[in-house]
């Protein structure tokens, strides 16, 4: 399976890619999302195979994303319901967020770890931010933030309206333009504004634009589509 792996600080970060999985059109191949319409059967094979590669999927703990701020603290895996973050002290434990342009963000603080999904609604509600507090509550250092493919600016065409709506709430950062001159959203500089407002100054971003890459998910390109993987995991 594909995959982008990085180690930061004792946790495993990983993010899926399309490739590897079982998946027909237009899921090919590696969807990993259930809520999708996709074939059960073809999703459940491919989270084994991504649980062969990076870790059991019997260790996995989930939320049903919501585009909100809601953080929920996990000790077991299973679903912790209605959220767009975990965060865990728990070693062995894999946290998974699901995405296809929406950005998915690792936080690790010491000890504790998160997984965020953030999309614009979810830079408004303040994810970010929440997640983040989250984190430094429960391990007590400094928080180190990885964020993964999501769609850029170059491709994002977005509302003036509901632009201006998110520049107030983030600031100019997120104001910027498509490929085609049109006002566009900078999904990217809006998460790095949200995690310097929340005192997070070490990140990383793997610059990787889903929608310009073949070889991720991206709803805004095709519609109907997949779902790739944030997982996350303390391994000491």
């Amino acid at each position: 399976m594909g995959h982008i792996a990085l180690e930061v600080d004792g946790a495993r970060i990983a993010f899926t890619d399309r490739h590897g999985g079982v998946s027909i059109r237009p899921y090919d191949t590696a969807n990993l999302g259930f809520a999708t319409g996709d074939d059960p059967a073809a999703v459940a094979e491919n989270r084994r195979r991504v649980g062969n590669e990076l870790g059991d999927t019997e260790a996995w703990a989930w939320v049903r994303q919501v585009h909100g701020a809601g953080v929920v603290a996990v000790d077991a895996p299973g679903s912790g319901g209605d959220a767009d973050a975990l965060v865990t002290t728990g070693t062995g434990l894999a946290l998974v967020v699901l995405a296809a342009d929406c950005a998915p963000i690792a936080l690790v603080a010491g000890h504790a770890v998160a997984a965020v999904h953030c999309g614009w609604r979810g830079l408004v509600a303040g994810v970010v931010e929440a997640a983040a507090q989250g984190v430094r509550e429960r391990g007590r250092t400094p928080v180190r933030a990885v964020v993964g493919p999501c769609i850029s600016a170059a491709h994002y065409e977005f509302g003036g309206d509901a632009l201006e709506h998110v520049t107030r709430r983030v600031g100019p950062a997120v104001r910027a333009r498509t490929e085609a001159g049109a006002p566009a959203l900078d999904l990217r500089a809006g998460v790095g504004a949200a995690l310097a407002s929340a005192g997070v100054d070490d990140h990383t971003d793997v610059d990787v634009c889903t929608y310009a890459s073949a070889d991720y998910f991206s709803h805004r390109r095709d519609g109907v589509t997949g779902r790739q993987a944030l997982i996350v995991t303390r391994s000491s």
